[in-house]
């Protein structure tokens, strides 16, 4: 059997402590593949500028200088992390027997990619990269992303448990991935969707060894909700729910304020009358803001305008 053509690809934003390392860490691993036959010799890597306000660009420009199997992706600005990865498959999907997606920081660890290259050549069309230890992390980091997957789960979203954005997916997986034209695109979520066979390969997370994380709370929070609001109904269920346990406020309020007035015990009050109403209103706000929320993405899916731009790419003639 003939070894895959691979492309690996980076999105990178505001990259440029580590990219340096990332990059040497890369091409010692890569040749070395190559070299066991692991991989087919004209397999690339990819960098994914995702709009970055630093010396990320001119990095990756100086790298794929340097070694012509580094290709550079510039985005026109920031599109985000999902979007940048789709950008460096989609842009190569009829050059590449198959595809790996990594983060930049390199915390995922690069030894696990022979072990999805050799599931892959068993068969496999997808193949998770999933972390079995996660102790690198803070406490409160590991709790919050173990609570998101279970979370998710919980909700009916196909996510696996424990898995990023480190996988591979052979041609025909991102043909059918291309299929998928929603703009809010979770690609944790889309891909097990697609189906085909699939295998998972374990291994321990890595620390960052430079740069800050592109992952605050604020912004795990954001991606976490966006994920739930593409895949599923389920919050507005909950708003069904809600309503429905009001109702059952409101006619047991109902039930005293009768018993009150048939037995003499009604005393005009405040706290009385605005508690129920500010009870009321706000749930009422609450659910309006989460329908407001699936109609939302309902208008930016409709309006159909596209996941990415591209500026500006290096070495692609090569291919």
């Amino acid at each position: 059997m003939n070894p895959a053509r691979l492309l690996l690809v980076i999105p990178c934003y505001n990259e440029e402590a580590i990219l340096y390392t990332t990059y040497a860490k890369l091409n010692t691993y890569y040749n070395a593949i190559k070299q066991q036959g692991l991989i087919a010799g004209d397999s690339r890597i990819c960098f994914v500028n995702d709009g970055s306000r630093d010396k990320t660009w001119n990095i990756i420009e100086e790298l794929c200088s340097r070694d012509p199997d580094v290709i550079g992706v510039a985005l026109s600005r920031n599109f985000g992390h999902q979007s940048a990865i789709m950008a460096g498959l989609e842009q190569h999907m009829d050059h590449f027997d198959c595809f790996i997606t990594i983060d930049a920081d390199l915390q995922d660890d690069l030894n696990a990619i022979t072990g999805m290259i050799e599931k892959h050549r068993e068969g496999a069309m997808v193949v998770y990269g999933v972390r079995s230890d996660r102790s690198s992390d803070t406490w409160f980091k590991r709790s919050t992303a173990e609570g998101f997957y279970v979370l998710m789960q919980k909700m009916g979203v196909p996510v696996i448990f424990n898995h990023a954005d480190f996988r591979l997916m052979d041609r025909r997986v991102l043909q059918e991935l291309g299929n998928f034209k929603e703009i809010n695109l979770f690609l944790r979520g889309v891909v097990p969707l697609i189906g085909f066979r699939n295998e998972k390969v374990f291994y321990n997370r890595l620390e960052r060894q430079a740069g800050e994380t592109k992952y605050p709370i604020s912004k795990m929070l954001l991606f976490a909700w966006n994920g739930i609001t593409s895949f599923s109904t389920f919050p507005m269920r909950l708003v069904l729910y809600f309503g429905f346990f009001n109702f059952l406020i409101a006619m047991g309020i109902v039930a005293y304020i009768l018993f009150s007035f048939l037995f003499g015990y009604t005393v005009p009050g405040w706290t009385s009358t605005m508690l129920p109403l500010t009870f009321f209103s706000g749930s009422n706000m609450m659910a309006l803001g989460l329908i407001g929320e699936y109609i939302g993405k309902i208008y930016e899916e409709v309006k159909g305008r596209p996941r990415y731009i591209i500026e500006k790419t290096v070495n692609e003639q090569i291919l």
